[in-house]
């Protein structure tokens, strides 16, 4: 075979005079990778076919053929009996070439209207238009899973903390809810994100435009799409939406890795407030005693392999002129592996939360240390006229008073409290307890058990 002759196999390869170098055509393929794109593509091909036979640049035979044959190619790919070929370049090459072997000449039309470029923009936006849907569905079952243990440790007392110190006495349910209202956040960013992947670039062509007379708006109606694209230029080009798409998934990853940090200090024997189940840790293999916190420590490390997918694609797009260019290859890999980790993550979490055991006995330990309630005793001496600044001062000494004896302020005396100011009278261990400390803040938004469980019906109602 001439140089010529294998030049000519290449769909593109009428202008050129010699093949492509064996490494080149590895480098610059994508079906390694895109191939995972098929099912999309197939679907945009038939809504393509479909729309040019109801204009009559196809006939009604040769659409149906074309999609006779798709489908078939389809049922070859998920039986993994098609066989992928770098010397295709790409999913698109891959099946359209497939696509003509199947039934000859007809094959060849399929591609009258459209070009790669606004191809691959159109499989990508079908293709995470169904990813955000199953994530958007993970979550909604992780927040579910967040409800359910709100609901179930909404009497149950922990130490709240700022800057890792004991800070005030909260309650477990209500620690819940501030995870679940920062996935509430989450979720609705990829509604919002949602909008904009779901546009049409299909019929923008290479970059200009085509000379056929194609329905775009019918084309936008088979796919599913709210509308097509305004500008071909723009349409080929794009790739906000992924970015945007990958921004979202960077903030719910950092929300996750807090949510990690917390379990694994939580599993601690330091902290020793629950206990994770075996299934969801392993062993050390030197160190029999152990039980490791894999799953979030995991998705804690995960986080920045989500965030390094952002920060690639913002810095692959920050230096391309308008408009396509080959660039835009790199942007699959790490908007695929972005997709799978956050589907990875938000399912190990959904199934380990709704298992999570609270000591509660443990976390009531911890919240009694720390002088959780020095800010309710500041606040009972505001309440009797002292001015703040001043009850400020007071509790810092009465504090000081019980480090140096190593006992809470709810384990003072009377007499022993009256030292710090005369104003205290026996109703101040209503506030100094736990317990009063929590149901004292029943307000929205407060920890109260009440406004936990509040809080729970809510959610509840918002995801119904």
């Amino acid at each position: 075979m001439t140089d010529q002759n294998k030049t000519s196999e290449k769909p593109w390869g009428g202008r050129f005079s010699e093949p492509t170098d064996a490494f080149v055509e590895r480098f610059t393929a994508s079906v390694g990778f895109d191939q995972r794109l098929y099912h999309h593509d197939i679907t945009g091909s038939i809504a393509h076919a479909t729309m040019l036979a109801r204009v009559g640049v196809l006939t009604d035979e040769e659409r149906d053929q074309i999609i006779e044959g798709l489908q078939a190619i389809k049922a070859e790919i998920e039986a993994g009996s098609f066989g992928w070929s770098v010397s295709l370049e790409d999913v698109h090459m891959n099946i359209e070439a497939r696509l003509t072997d199947r039934i000859g000449i007809t094959g060849k039309k399929l591609h009258t209207g459209r070009s790669r470029n606004d191809q691959v923009a159109t499989d990508i936006r079908l293709y995470l238009r169904d990813e955000i849907d199953v994530i958007g569905e993970e979550i909604r079952r992780l927040q579910f899973g967040l409800l359910d243990l709100a609901e179930r440790e909404a009497d149950t007392v922990m130490p709240g903390f700022t800057h890792l110190q004991t800070a005030q006495p909260v309650t477990f349910g209500h620690h819940m809810m501030a995870w679940f209202e920062m996935l509430e956040r989450d979720h609705q960013r990829l509604l919002d994100c949602r909008k904009r992947v779901n546009i049409m670039p299909l019929g923008a062509a290479a970059l200009a435009g085509t000379t056929y007379p194609i329905d775009r708006a019918y084309t936008a109606e088979l796919l599913g799409f709210d509308a097509p694209t305004e500008n071909s230029l723009d349409s080929v080009s794009d790739r906000d939406f992924a970015i945007e798409f990958c921004a979202f998934a960077s903030l719910l990853m950092t929300h996750l890795s807090r949510f990690s940090e917390e379990l694994v200090l939580w599993t601690s024997s330091q902290f020793d407030f629950i206990d994770l189940p075996d299934r969801f840790c392993t062993g050390s293999s030197i160190m029999p005693q152990k039980k490791n916190p894999d799953v979030p420590e995991l998705v804690r490390g995960k986080t920045g392999r989500v965030n390094g997918h952002l920060v690639s694609l913002l810095t692959l797009m920050k230096g391309q002129p308008l408009a396509y260019n080959k660039d835009n290859q790199e942007d699959k890999e790490p908007l695929f592996d972005t997709v799978d980790t956050v589907k990875g993550c938000l399912k190990a979490y959904g199934d380990m939360v709704p298992a999570l055991q609270v000591k509660r006995e443990q976390t009531r330990t911890a919240a009694r240390r720390g002088f959780s309630t020095a800010t309710d005793l500041a606040d009972y001496l505001v309440k009797r006229g002292v001015p703040f600044r001043d009850a400020h001062e007071i509790v810092g000494k009465a504090v000081a008073f019980g480090v140096a004896e190593k006992r809470d302020l709810s384990e003072m005396t009377l007499e022993e409290l009256q030292r710090f100011s005369t104003v205290i009278e026996a109703d101040v261990f209503e506030v100094l307890t736990l317990d009063g400390s929590v149901q004292a803040r029943n307000h929205i938004g407060g920890t109260a058990p009440d406004q936990v469980r509040a809080a729970v019906s809510r959610a509840r109602t918002r995801l119904a």
